[in-house]
């Protein structure tokens, strides 16, 4: 009985959040609470609620100070040379600028939010590839893939959830897949120059004063650079653009007008640039990230003390600290609610055993050839299932019955969370991800389209990151 409970309370849960009728941490706490009565544990949804909630304060409050703190540094202006330098670095050859697309779109993944990374490199590189006529589903597929590889990060959300589900430290699943994860991006950078191989062969070179035309008026811009800045919005020029927005075709005033307001993601005049205070920046960021990765101190306390002293020293002032936060709030709360949203279902399921009798059942089901296997069963199904529902659906519905079924056969939970991780690079493109249709907008691009290029490299990426991770014996 509990085991068709089991398997109804997460199919109930699947259900209404991939049909939008709730949202995640609405469904996350009230189906498991009502299925909790059910199963006549009414009474001790208190204690699992508290159980799951101390468990998982550490990850919430990860989650909750490192977005702050990359919100921040992208405010006062960390990311802006970067940019900068990929735009120089591009110049007209397809081939550059496909590359770097994928390096841009890796970098800025830094900060773990999708549609933050969709803005800025679709910003800066829009109207390279409108005025090469390059094909823009090579664009979306790129940048969806690597930050689909960054995502993995330990506050991009996977992993987060791979800890809380599974009750394991967030830096014991991430440090260890990073050498399977760097092959992975090395592959998504070889991926795209292959591609941007393809369109310079479709197209050739050009230099930025052939391209570099309103063709429109039929007349040149005056300033390369000029435009080139007001595109990637990281400039330091103040001249208006002519062509801001990169529309290749002559549009009316109207679009244009609207391009240029999709285009100003880094505006170089924004209030929040700390331009004197960048190095300072630049090293704190570098040496939070070493620290992450030698593990110091723990990851929450490392961010939490990162953010503390980015928000003192680029904003001294208590006003300006508090619209930097507020500006950040929404994505505080999201995720940080959902992970304390989830206290509430992984503590349902596996305080009244639900989670044990269904495990039981896989264990039974799978070929016993397959049992000792286990994580590479979950790398390959993280795939189709991380594709096709929600990572709230995966991780909290799915992984913890793998699990369990996996430690049947001596396979650790560590292992399995790693290999849950491998199918992020597809997941990216999937219709129930908001930020991909930020991305497919900003670029102009169908979603069919998208799927149609990027499912089939997508999936390559993640069979190499598997391949990698067991070959490395991460997996």
């Amino acid at each position: 009985m509990l085991t068709i409970l089991g398997f109804a309370m997460i199919a109930t849960f699947l259900v209404l959040i991939m049909m939008k009728k709730m949202s995640p941490i609405a469904a996350l706490v009230l189906i498991p609470a009502l299925f909790c009565v059910f199963v006549g544990k009414g009474a001790k949804l208190g204690d699992y609620v508290i159980d799951g909630v101390t468990s998982l304060a550490p990850t919430a409050a990860m989650l909750m100070f490192a977005i702050v703190y990359f919100g921040v540094m992208i405010d006062v202006g960390l990311f802006d040379p970067v940019v900068r330098g990929i735009l120089k670095f591009a110049k007209a050859d397809p081939m550059r600028i496909v590359v770097g697309t994928a390096i841009l779109a890796a970098i800025v993944s830094l900060d773990g939010d999708g549609s933050t990374t969709f803005m800025i490199t679709v910003s800066a590189m829009y109207p390279l590839y409108k005025r090469l006529k390059m094909s823009l589903v090579v664009m979306t597929g790129v940048a969806a893939m690597a930050n689909g590889v960054m995502n993995t990060l330990p506050w991009g959300g996977p992993t987060a959830r791979a800890a809380t589900a599974l009750k394991l430290d967030a830096s014991d699943i991430f440090v260890p897949m990073i050498p399977a994860l760097a092959v992975g991006l090395l592959g998504v950078f070889v991926l795209s120059y292959v591609l941007g191989k393809r369109e310079r062969k479709r197209l050739g070179v050009l230099t930025l004063d052939e391209i570099l035309v309103d063709e429109k008026a039929g007349e040149k811009v005056e300033e390369t650079e000029t435009v080139l800045v007001g595109a990637g919005g990281s400039g330091s020029g103040s001249k208006t653009p002519v062509a801001t927005g990169g529309s290749g075709s002559g549009t009316d005033a109207e679009d244009e007008a609207g391009d240029a307001a999709r285009f100003q993601v880094l505006d170089p005049n924004r209030a929040t640039l700390r331009p004197k205070l960048y190095w300072f920046n630049a090293l704190l960021t570098l040496t939070l990230l070493t620290a992450m990765i030698m593990e110091w101190l723990p990851i929450p306390v490392l961010f939490l003390i990162g953010a503390a002293l980015a928000l003192t020293v680029n904003f001294p002032h208590i006003p300006d600290q508090k619209a930097r936060l507020a500006a950040h709030a929404d994505n505080v709360l999201n995720v940080s609610g959902m992970v304390f949203a989830a206290a509430v279902f992984t503590g349902v399921l596996q305080g009244t055993g639900m989670v044990d009798h269904m495990a039981r059942w896989m264990v039974d089901v799978i070929p016993e050839g397959m049992g000792p296997h286990m994580a590479l069963v979950t790398g390959i199904l993280s795939l189709p299932l991380t594709y096709f529902m929600s990572n709230d659906g995966f991780y909290f519905g799915v992984l913890p019955v793998l699990a369990e079924a996996g430690a049947a056969h001596g396979v650790t939970p560590l292992e399995m969370a790693r290999a849950s991780l491998v199918g992020q690079p597809l997941h990216m493109s999937s219709p129930l991800v908001p930020a991909v249709y930020v991305l497919v907008g900003m670029a102009k691009v169908e979603f069919g389209d998208h799927t149609r290029f990027v499912v089939k490299w997508a999936a390559l990426t993640c069979l190499i990151i598997l391949g990698a991770g067991i070959l490395f014996g991460i997996i």
